[in-house]
């Protein structure tokens, strides 16, 4: 499995028995939806690796309390603390309406209300306080945050999004 074909569950942050039992921080806001898997790909040195499942459960409603097959003590887990954990994308809950993953709205086309078609969405940066969307625009990168406020509709089908951006944001790069 390649990391391209997954997206990112969570993160091991530290033990939590002699047992080998591991806490994950997933990156949800509905950790519940993960409680019935039975197993997870483990990011070793860039290569996916399964591990397989023998308990689930939810540590502090906001933490993950896994315990793998084979891994049965504290020395068999230190290895696996601080990896991340990544699942196939087809496992992903599908969204509806103007909710979207960031890896699926790649290479949608983007409009806005006033100056009609804007580009192509090329990536998403949210390594900042805000998301943003990247957007080529003739040849030029336009970065707009990501806020329910300025999106009217996301439609899949079609591969667009509608915004309604406030005045003078996009003439900054105009």
């Amino acid at each position: 499995m390649r990391k391209e074909e997954c997206f990112f569950l969570g993160k091991i942050v530290k033990k939590y028995s002699f047992k080998g039992e591991l806490l994950v921080k997933l990156d949800t806001d509905d950790p519940e939806q993960f409680l019935e898997m039975e197993s997870v790909f483990v990011d070793q040195r860039g290569h996916l690796v399964p591990f397989f499942i023998e308990e689930l459960s939810l540590h502090k409603s906001q933490l993950l309390r896994i315990k793998f097959e084979e891994i049965d003590s504290e020395e068999t887990a230190d290895p696996l603390l601080n990896h991340d954990l990544y699942l196939p994308l087809d496992l992903l809950p599908e969204l509806t309406g103007n909710k979207f993953y960031y890896h699926e709205i790649i290479g949608f086309t983007v409009s806005d209300v006033t100056h009609g078609n804007i580009g192509t969405i090329t990536g998403v940066n949210d390594s900042t306080a805000q998301a943003l969307f990247i957007i080529d625009y003739k040849g030029k990168e336009v970065l707009v945050p990501i806020t329910d406020d300025f999106i009217d509709t996301v439609d899949r089908d079609e591969k667009n999004i509608l915004l309604n951006l406030p005045e003078g944001l996009l003439e900054i790069y105009l």
